[in-house]
């Protein structure tokens, strides 16, 4: 057995109902039954449900009045008839056959069949109100057909596993009326004209009818296939379960588990082609089935599940089928479309994600099990943009009746989605509607005055970056009048007409925008549109595209980054242009994720930073402080380096001062040395010159056999590694434009709770690299906010104890590359028998340039560490998931994706934050409400983060001189406390700027203490807390105890 088939295995025990589960679920069902055959004759009138009859254009006349009497039989349907009930979704449908006295001959017309369909489910919820077998009764509605409700019935169970299990009571109606009298060209309802006064056909309507008549015959059909076949039942589990996990595609207008298993049960039998036999185990039925999703012909000819020589259509019935609905597959009579419901884009994307699995599943590990049947594809981490529309009371849908043919909530979905498809053009691969309009909490008492509250959802499902935010779309030439008119009607006053560079004259549409703007533009699109067309506010329509952006704190990042890298070339030319050297200097490499469009915060040009002699008007305030950005150097090569590392390392520095001085004299460039770098000041930026010498990697490989020089970090080797991982990330940059802003929405998230100790910037880098390379079961991201939701899922459910995560960036690993990746980590997890909470790397992320995940993890996070920063992320994911759905809640609003509780700490301490290096850079000013005080300090006047810059020449030589190059008093107090407290607690902290720093206390004893151990230990707390206090006087503004270690 080969793992993919045991974890199948294994997830079908999960899903599948034990026998004693079923018997349980028999005696229910059987007891509902008895009940409801026993309910005795009675009159029924439109009072009972008057509100649902008028909203359904029914007059309350003596047409609707009839004897209930008890169903002609009760049978269960769906997938309890073949024991194919997945968990977690436990229910039964049963199938409820209404006498034909209870009906008139021409009850099909004007909706009375569906107005008495259900007066006779009110008799039944009567009687089972009372009944002891029942304690709670609902109302939903089939395939959220608002004219078609379901009674749901919730039976006395005593089993904990079933305790949501429910029955739903759906109405038949086999032979209740001639089936020519609803063929697909007849009018069934009388006020659905044209405007001319001539009735029109009404297919879906005679189709909700033809439903009832064929759902027991086309169960039975069902049942048959499936009979005393395992795997056949099986492969249908699976498909639920893949289908259930992608929620846009396991809904109302498009599958559900009757319909995965009619699609089954057609290719067991001839008109399927036999494509399925007994020979055939579930994952090849699994395949098999999917690849005739993908590459069926339901949208062009359309299928039977009877074979073609026996189906009685013509090919005129067929081509009327073809006109009246956009998929075709006809149940075992050859009258009803089994797939009247689905739209021609809920098949696109069906067929997408079926063809989308079967060409990646064999490029993933382990079969793809996670990506097929544990990752959830849901509608929030699918789509690029997500909107939210509230429709509710407007006059678009309210101004029309709510069913004719077709129910107003559906054609709202059509027309939002013909509007979209048609403002978007080829910016969208996908625009999915979906508007699940029956309330949750539905009571036919209320009719449909509730349906609809819930916004309509739309996914966006972008084609490129390049297509989908351009800034002008080009419409007809001028000389196609008719093609104009249609152009000029909807677009109104944003249509122009413009000549273009190469001579073109055409109607066009401009989206005028900043470049760092420009993924806003199909929300802009979109709210035009809803607008003119819907007449909906801003306030109506919710598109989710940039809620995020308040936390990145700047208005154009890329002119940013564009005067940071050509500031960066400029000091690459000169320094290859430097000849006083010894030794020329043959490349220059960016190493800061600045110079990787990865920064969180790139920095913006210092008024103190520029060569003498360049004349910049000044900001009145600068800060005080700037960071330097790291630029690794590699000189010409030469026989005479030294062969000592310690010699090696003072010729670097050598090398340095004296590259400095030149730059200095040729540029007037401000150089600062120290003993361990030269930093460079030009072009309103600071660059830390690092030199990198083969010479030193040579020594580090020559004496690869000492286990403790393997262990020793080389200068040298780190430089190499960085600059290797800079130039991986700057190409990743280049072909998924999207990877710089989900990147530093994932590091500003990470640092926002206090986990910047222990994930390396390159770490996150890395991780979000793998969701745009390995991106299955979905597509690259092309938006942030779906990127940084995948992040946050992908930190909180990827299998981190058991599977490494291989980042192939050129996706040039070779299955020998694999094999060495697999026994680098299953050395790893050697350690994990001996301490199990500190299993290192307890995230194992493995590189084209670091195959043993040595670089970025190799000490940081441990398995403890990890499991709090996978807690904190699924808690983000969850509420991100929400906040998209549904919007902000009370006090659960976007902001609190990156605020983080500081009452899950030990101790806080909390800082001045108008001490910190770039207070602008804080999110939040901490707020500490409990837990106990124990040192309150003053602020410094030493250090102030901005100085005020005067006018004359002097003053700013004077400014220039008090600029301090890399200060940051947090991560100096940090260090501190380090040093004075190694072993004593673990700290967090915000990297980014935060002013909290959480403490936890390392583990020592765990054994119960005495009242007087309790109390010495809290006075060592106490005291210990205070030293940390004094380490950081004039920084620390408070520091607060919540729990005292255990000794």
């Amino acid at each position: 057995m080969d793992s993919l088939d045991f974890k199948v295995g294994e997830l079908l025990k999960e899903i599948i109902l034990d026998d004693s589960a079923i018997e349980t679920l028999d005696r229910a069902v059987s007891s509902v039954a008895d009940a409801i055959e026993s309910i005795p004759e009675q009159l029924v009138s439109a009072d009972a449900a008057p509100k649902f009859v008028a909203d359904l254009g029914v007059p309350t006349d003596k047409k609707l009045s009839f004897t209930f009497k008890s169903p002609e039989s009760i049978q269960v349907g769906g997938s309890h008839s073949i024991r194919s009930v997945a968990k977690p979704d436990i229910n039964v449908d049963l199938l409820v056959r209404m006498p034909k006295e209870c009906f008139h001959e021409k009850d099909y017309l004007n909706h009375r069949y569906h107005a008495k369909r259900l007066l006779y489910l009110r008799v039944i919820e009567k009687s089972l109100t009372t009944c002891p077998v029942v304690r709670k009764i609902g109302w939903s509605s089939f395939q959220n057909e608002a004219r078609k409700p379901v009674l749901i019935v919730f039976p006395v169970v005593k089993s904990a596993e079933l305790s949501d299990f429910f029955i739903r009571i759906i109405p038949t109606a086999t032979s209740l009326f001639s089936i020519s009298k609803l063929s697909l060209t007849r009018n069934n309802v009388r006020a659905f004209t044209q405007e001319c006064g001539q009735t029109q056909a009404t297919p879906k309507y005679n189709s909700s009818i033809l439903e009832d008549m064929f759902l027991e015959e086309n169960s039975e059909f069902v049942r048959k296939a499936f009979h005393e076949w395992k795997s056949l039942k099986e492969a249908l589990l699976l498909l639920k379960v893949w289908a259930r996990n992608r929620s846009s595609i396991y809904t109302h207008n498009c599958l559900n588990g009757y319909l995965i298993a009619v699609i089954l049960s057609y290719l067991t039998v001839e008109s399927g082609g036999n494509l399925i036999t007994k020979s055939m185990n579930r994952m090849q039925i699994f395949r098999v089935t999917l690849k005739f999703i993908a590459t069926s012909n339901l949208m062009g000819k359309g299928l039977c599940l009877q074979p073609r020589g026996q189906c009685n259509k013509s090919k005129e019935d067929m081509n009327q089928f073809l006109q009246s609905f956009d998929i075709i597959f006809l149940d075992s009579s050859c009258s009803f479309n089994l797939f009247f419901r689905l739209t021609r884009t809920a098949f696109e994307e069906l067929r997408d994600e079926a063809s989308w699995m079967l060409s990646s599943i064999d490029k993933c590990r382990g079969g793809g099990f996670e990506e097929v049947f544990l990752t959830k594809v849901d509608f929030t981490a699918k789509f690029d943009s997500c909107l939210r529309i509230n429709l509710k009371g407007n006059s678009k849908i309210c101004s029309s009746n709510y069913c004719m043919d077709d129910e107003c909530w559906r054609i709202s979905e059509k027309d939002v989605h013909s509007l979209l498809q048609q403002g978007l053009t080829d910016r969208a691969r996908f625009v999915r509607v979906i508007w699940r309009s029956t309330p949750s909490d539905w009571n036919v008492e209320d009719g449909f005055s509730n349906f609809g509250n819930e916004p309509m959802l739309v996914g966006v499902l972008v084609s490129s970056q390049e297509k989908s935010f351009r800034v002008v779309d080009i419409g007809p030439n001028p000389e196609n009048k008719e093609e104009v008119m249609k152009f000029r009607k909807f677009w109104g006053e944003k249509a122009e007409l413009r000549r273009f560079r190469d001579g073109t004259i055409a109607e066009s549409t401009v989206w005028e925008c900043e470049p760092w703007a420009r993924h806003l533009i199909i929300k802009r699109i979109c709210e035009y549109l809803f607008a003119k067309h819907f007449l909906l506010t801003k306030d109506d329509v919710v598109h989710i595209v940039d809620q995020l952006d308040f936390c990145l704190k700047l208005s154009d990042p890329e002119s940013s980054s564009g005067a940071l890298l050509e500031a960066f070339e400029l000091l690459s030319k000169r320094l290859r242009l430097l000849e006083e050297i010894p030794l020329r200097i043959s490349s220059v490499q960016p190493l800061d994720p600045a110079l990787r469009h990865t920064s969180v915060f790139p920095p913006q040009p210092h008024p103190l930073a520029y060569e003498k002699g360049v004349n910049k008007k000044p900001s009145k305030l600068a800060t005080t402080s700037i960071q330097s950005l790291d630029v690794m150097i590699q000189l010409e090569g030469s026989g005479n380096w030294p062969v000592d590392r310690v010699a090696i390392e003072k010729t670097k520095s050598a090398f340095l001062l004296k590259i400095g001085e030149s730059l200095q004299e040729h540029s007037g460039a401000l150089c600062i040395a120290t003993k361990d770098e030269v930093n460079v000041l030009m072009s309103g930026y600071s660059f830390c010159l690092r030199i990198m010498h083969e010479k030193g990697l040579n020594m580090l490989r020559n004496q690869g056999g000492s286990d403790k020089i393997k262990v020793t970090s080389s200068v040298d080797k780190e430089l190499l590694i960085r600059s290797q991982h800079s130039s991986m990330i700057n190409g990743l940059h280049g072909r998924y434009p999207t990877y710089g802003p989900v990147v530093r929405l994932a590091k500003r998230w990470v640092s926002a709770h206090l986990f910047s100790s222990f994930l390396a910037e390159e770490a996150i880098e890395l991780v979000v690299a793998y969701l745009f390379l390995k991106p299955f079961p979905f597509h690259a991201p092309c938006s942030r906010v779906t990127g940084f939701l995948r992040f946050l899922r992908m930190l909180s459910n990827y299998d981190w104890a058991f599977s490494p995560l291989i980042v192939d960036i050129n996706e040039d690993f070779t299955p020998k590359d694999e094999k060495e990746i697999d026994e680098n980590f299953m050395l790893s997890r050697k350690s994990c028998e001996e301490n199990a909470q500190n299993v290192e790397p307890a995230m194992f992320l493995a590189a084209p340039y670091d195959k043993a995940s040595e670089a970025w993890t190799r000490s940081s996070p441990n398995r403890s560490v990890l499991k709090r920063i996978s807690s904190y992320a699924q808690s983000s994911a969850d509420l991100l998931t929400n906040l998209i759905l549904h919007g902000a809640d009370g006090p659960y609003t976007w902001e609190c994706l990156f605020r983080t509780p500081l009452n899950t700490y030990d101790a806080v301490v909390l800082l001045h934050h108008n001490k910190l290096s770039n207070p602008q850079h804080l999110l939040f000013p901490a707020e500490m409400n409990c837990g106990k005080q124990v040192i309150r300090g003053k602020a410094s006047k030493d250090f102030q983060p901005y100085m005020i810059l005067g006018g004359g020449v002097q003053s700013l030589e004077d400014a220039r001189n008090k600029v301090m190059v890399n200060f940051d008093p947090t991560r100096c107090f940090l260090e501190d406390l380090k040093r004075e407290f190694p072993n004593t607690f673990k700290v967090w902290h915000d990297s980014l700027g935060g002013d909290a720093i959480g403490l936890t206390w390392e583990k020592k004893d765990s054994r119960k203490r005495s009242r007087d151990g309790e109390d010495a230990s809290r006075t060592e707390t106490t005291d210990a807390l205070k030293r940390v206090g004094e380490v950081g006087k004039g920084l620390v503004k408070s520091v607060h105890l919540f729990k005292v270690p255990r000794r």
